[in-house]
């Protein structure tokens, strides 16, 4: 077995997982607590807020791809992907403090410093997180040990997660004494040191192990290659759907907890109010599922398995149209549940991306790594938007108006944001999943084929 071949060592999966930890102590805490933050901490309205998530997403339609065509480019002594981490890790933790950093300035002032710092923080997390997500596909020429490394990955975020998901009400509650822009913005600065520190550690503990076949760089070829990858495009539309149902429920759950569940902020556990629990054993329970994606992934094929947890998510999700407001721990052990479910989904959907880089190769010839990982990012960044800003403008049609108490028509517009929407969502991203092809016998396959190709210029040379 060639050494580049052999599995990854603990240390390397454990580093790589670490960089996703990164990414999420911001990312999480964005798509659960932004849209409230600049809602009932800012005081922006929500349509503002949600059609700023919607416009700047033209700056990601040029961005990503164009990252990911630089990282394919780039060479240097470290490789082509690693490099960012060590360099992209300050401007992401500086970009994510300053986003609430709460600026003192008039309604247009504060909408406009809200346009800079997301864009802007969005940038950064484009120039960092193309090449970190690209990493994966040059890990290792094994589509298990890239399925295990994935694995990790996602442990990481969702161990991120479950901290900002458990802590950041508390914190924010304890570092501001009351006020909730000073709790946001040092929390913030906590996250940000935090994560510079975590992507450099991933810099460190991991390596590039495949190196394209081709020697040109053709921009038109690399493109022409990538959209004859039939997989690759479904899993984009995949992305697309999965990532607004996301969005769409974590932006409603602090609102779906606070005004129909009625939340005021009171400790139910220890420093725990009601969102705290709901947000912390939610995500501590898609934590528990990712360590299953291994044992999955080994006994059914990636695509067949994908469909069947997500139906089992969507259900759940569902489920909650119909749970009365003074069912707190039913919809505690529902959430749990469908947060178990979907535990695995995450690292599965990342290894098949790195299998449609394979199969690309395979195929064309030509291996586009980076392109193809920058616009799947694409497709889940603008997934996210989508969500958080549909989220942000269903607010406003349903009347809703900040720390007031909501009329029935708005309670009935968060729970319908809560439950129907996210899962109608979910059920799309199973139709798209539907059409990738790839399964089991066809990566096998083609992982053999491409160690031959590799294999044959030094038997020859």
């Amino acid at each position: 077995m060639a050494a580049d071949s052999e599995p990854l060592r603990f240390s390397e999966k454990l580093g790589y997982g670490l960089g996703d930890a990164a990414s999420n102590f911001f990312f999480v805490t964005f798509n659960i607590f932004l849209l409230y933050y600049y809602t009932d901490v800012f005081g922006l309205l929500p349509a503002a807020v949600g059609t700023m998530f919607l416009v700047t997403k033209v700056l990601d339609a040029v961005s990503d791809p164009i990252m990911g065509i630089i990282a394919d480019r780039t060479n240097s002594r470290w490789g082509k992907y690693r490099p960012y981490l060590l360099w992209g890790a300050i401007p992401y933790g500086i970009c994510g403090y300053l986003m609430f950093a709460n600026p003192d300035l008039s309604y247009s002032g504060k909408l406009i410093y809200a346009y800079v710092t997301y864009s802007l923080m969005m940038l950064a997390y484009t120039a960092i997180n193309v090449p970190y997500s690209a990493l994966l596909g040059v890990i290792s020429p094994s589509s298990i040990e890239r399925t295990k490394a994935a694995s990790f990955r996602f442990f990481g975020a969702f161990l991120a997660g479950w901290v900002i998901a458990t802590f950041v009400t508390p914190l924010k509650n304890i570092l501001g004494g009351g006020d909730d822009a000073l709790g946001f913005q040092l929390t913030m600065g906590i996250f940000g040191f935090a994560s510079v520190a975590l992507f450099w550690v991933t810099f460190a503990t991991t390596r590039e192990r495949v190196t394209p076949p081709q020697e040109d760089t053709n921009l038109r070829r690399d493109l022409a290659a990538a959209l004859n990858n039939g997989p690759w495009i479904a899993l984009i539309f995949a992305g697309i759907f999965s990532l607004t149902n996301i969005a769409v429920r974590q932006a409603a759950q602090v609102y779906y907890i606070k005004y129909f569940v009625g939340d005021d902020g009171t400790p139910l556990f220890l420093i725990f109010d009601k969102t705290a629990i709901f947000l912390s054993l939610g995500t501590l329970a898609m934590l528990v599922g990712v360590t299953f994606t291994k044992m999955l992934s080994e006994r059914f094929d990636k695509r067949h398995l994908m469909i069947f947890l997500s139906v089992l998510n969507a259900l759940s999700m569902a489920s909650f149209l119909f749970i009365p407001a003074d069912q707190y721990w039913l919809m505690v052990a529902i959430n749990v549940f469908g947060n178990l479910v979907a535990g695995p989904t995450p690292a599965l959907v990342w290894s098949m991306y790195a299998d449609c880089a394979d199969y690309g190769e395979w195929k064309t010839g030509r291996r586009t790594t980076g392109l193809i990982f920058s616009t799947v990012q694409f497709s889940h960044k603008f997934g996210l938007a989508v969500g958080a800003g549909l989220a942000g403008i269903m607010l406003s049609w349903f009347g809703f108006v900040a720390n007031e108490v909501q009329t029935d028509d708005a309670l009935a517009g968060i729970r319908f944001m809560f439950s129907v929407v996210p899962a109608a969502f979910a059920l799309m991203g199973v139709v798209a999943i539907y059409f990738y092809r790839i399964d089991s016998e066809l990566a096998q396959r083609v992982e053999r084929e491409l160690s031959a190709r590799r294999a044959a210029p030094a038997e020859t040379g």
